[in-house]
């Protein structure tokens, strides 16, 4: 019985032989930079699509026909895009640079159109962004559409930010100013107005077969013994009733319609809208709700082995057809499940939410040892790989950590999570924040965090040390390793924008009030030392400054440092030519570390230009953090 690489040999040459005899495909066979990466990488592609799909006759007429798809994909990129493809062929790692730093914003909030988009680039380089995320752009239902992550075309912009034009012309003007353009990769679902969902609706069997559509409830009864609800607020369960009697899966809300991956076609039929928007200028994808793009009856549909296998089957059409794209996974589920999206041929990149929630846990509980047991045990990921680190998203806060790894610090996981949850909605004595509860479902007990940076903080009623601590969680996102992220705004003290409340598009979904437009005031104020959004933007720039100029940050992997103090975060990052402790104080009241845990004497202190002598231990005021460089 042939192996693997030997039926993927044959297959490749019975491909190659097929497009040789077309006229329109043959020279396809002359370019050698696609033939070599298609040899390259065929045997992952076949290995993946056969595991998936060999049991069906036509599976090899499909990688025919999806290879075709590669090549005119390839044919159609822009020449500029070709250049950047072999320019980060010959540094891969380009995105562990020490002076990458990512912004994320919606369009229509922070800039009203996508022109508004490209008239702010002079001040995303003031800032130093080499990373924009716009928040879903594309066509989608009106007014309910889950911010935009209900799609309902992958090529047609919302026509009231802009146009594919526009779109093609803000990531050319974004890449020639040295910043990357991400966007949204919503493939586990699909808006019910898609034109998929909408044929589908009409009767047309191929379209029907792109989603999970059932005649009665008996199917969908006994796949739901075993998922969860994940929006309990808009439907129980995970499928909801069609007009015409029929049921369908929809996992988040009820205009959300899951795609069917056990169907060749939905795979070959995003891989083309993967190879479109990163032919028309995208570099970074977010790959979309990750854990639950594969379902199998008897299991809980999430982080199944095939949804892996998925992510290694897009990642190789994409070394083939747009070899520089990278994938960004979006995984909120357990610790351990994410760390497993992270991986070269999966997604390069992955969103931190363990290191996000414990930095809140910490201000909250005043006590970083559960920060320190992640960064000691979860950081360190795939060589080639990177965390995306963030303070907030543009989502809630779920308090994603594992139980087990609470426990260990005698941290109960439902009982920690259920004070997190009053403490972040001010109702817990002595709480600083004023966070807003999303997706509250008092039969499990679940919640989630609504809430911008500035108000979780306490900046929004001007409670003692709000700055500080959103810069200290902002020193810890731009120094542990990765690319840090800010959601644009957060660097002047946006606040709650409680006007959602009258929106009856809105008023339902408590995570508008951390999505505010543009707050012009307080940009205008960023100069101004005398003002919040002063302090702060003096404060974050500081910190963009210093992590370009440090070696040690380059680079993702970091070294845990033990303070021996609960109340004092520690870990060391290593550099060619120096390395840089860094401590931070999580305390309302002044803390000590002590001689014995340093192995030197003397360090400089990057942040306040001083060099520090450490015979006699340290001394941090609250919510101080410090970066101790040795040379």
């Amino acid at each position: 019985m042939l192996t693997v690489p030997q039926q993927a040999t044959a297959a490749l040459y019975y491909i190659q032989h097929r497009l040789a005899s077309d006229p329109q495909d043959a020279p396809l066979l002359q370019d050698k930079a696609f033939c070599s990466r298609l040899e390259r990488h065929f045997v992952t592609l076949f290995g993946i699509f056969t595991e998936l799909y060999g049991y069906r006759v036509d599976c090899l007429e499909n990688i025919l026909a999806l290879i075709r798809e590669c090549g005119n994909s390839w044919r159609d990129r822009p020449d500029d895009l070709k250049a950047m493809d072999a320019a980060r062929d010959k540094d891969p790692e380009w995105f562990l640079s020490n002076k990458m730093l990512g912004g994320v914003c919606y369009v229509d909030r922070y800039a009203s159109n996508l022109d508004g988009i490209k008239a702010k680039i002079p001040y995303f380089k003031e800032l130093g962004l080499t990373y924009l995320h716009l928040m879903p752009i594309f066509l989608a239902p009106q007014p309910h559409n889950d911010g935009g992550y209900a799609v309902s075309s992958y090529r047609d912009v919302d026509p009231r930010l802009g146009d594919m034009d526009k779109f093609k012309d803000v990531a050319k003007a974004l890449r020639e100013a040295g910043i990357s353009l991400v966007i949204d990769f919503v493939f586990n679902h699909t808006s019910n107005e898609h034109e998929w969902a909408r044929k589908a609706l009409e009767g047309s069997t191929e379209h029907e077969g792109y989603y999970w559509i059932f005649p009665d409830r008996t199917v969908p009864s006994a796949f739901e013994q075993t998922t969860r609800e994940i929006f309990p607020d808009d439907h129980p369960g995970s499928f909801v009733q069609l007009p015409d009697g029929r049921w369908i899966w929809s996992t988040f809300y009820h205009f959300q319609w899951d795609l069917n991956y056990s169907n060749p076609a939905v795979f070959r039929a995003m891989a083309r809208e993967l190879l479109y928007l990163a032919n028309c200028g995208v570099e970074i994808l977010r790959m979309d709700a990750v854990a639950f793009i594969w379902k199998q009856m008897g299991t809980d549909c999430e982080n199944l082995p095939e949804a892996h296998k998925l992510l290694r089957g897009f990642n190789a059409v994409c070394r083939i057809a747009a070899p520089s794209l990278l994938f960004k996974s979006e995984a909120i589920v357990h610790p351990d499940f994410v760390a497993q999206y992270i991986d070269p041929m999966e997604c390069q990149l992955s969103y931190n939410p363990l290191q996000m929630a414990l930095i809140w846990e910490g201000l909250a509980t005043r006590d970083c040892q559960m920060l320190n047991q992640a960064l000691e045990r979860r950081h360190n990921i795939a060589s080639g790989c990177a965390w995306v680190n963030y303070m907030r998203s543009h989502d809630d806060i779920g308090w994603t950590f594992a139980d087990e790894d609470a426990l260990e610090l005698g941290k109960e996981g439902f009982s920690h999570r259920r004070f997190l949850n009053a403490f972040f909605v001010n109702r817990h004595p002595g709480s600083f924040s004023r966070g807003v509860p999303f997706q509250d479902n008092p039969r499990t007990g679940d919640c989630r965090i609504s809430g911008t940076t500035a108000s979780l903080a306490g900046l929004e009623t001007g409670e003692a040390g709000a700055i500080d601590r959103i810069l200290l969680g902002h020193s810890i996102v731009m120094s542990t390793g990765g690319i840090p992220l800010i959601y644009l705004g957060d660097e002047v003290g946006q606040l709650n924008d409680y006007s959602y409340m009258t929106d009856p598009s809105k008023w339902d979904d408590s995570r508008w009030v951390n999505r505010p437009p543009y707050p012009s005031d307080r940009y205008a104020q960023r100069t101004d030392r005398n003002t919040d959004a002063g302090k702060l933007y003096e404060g974050f720039r500081q910190l963009i400054k210093l992590r370009g100029k440090t070696d040690a940050f380059k680079g993702g992997r970091l070294v845990g440092f033990r303070t021996h103090n609960k109340h004092v975060l520690g870990y060391q990052r290593l550099g060619t030519s120096s390395s840089v402790v860094c401590l931070a104080n999580f305390d309302d009241q002044p803390q000590w570390v002590g001689r014995e845990v340093f192995q030197f004497s003397e360090a400089w202190d990057i942040i306040t230009s001083r060099k520090i002598d450490l015979n006699e231990g340290i001394h941090l005021m609250s919510h101080q953090y410090v970066w101790l460089e040795r040379r």
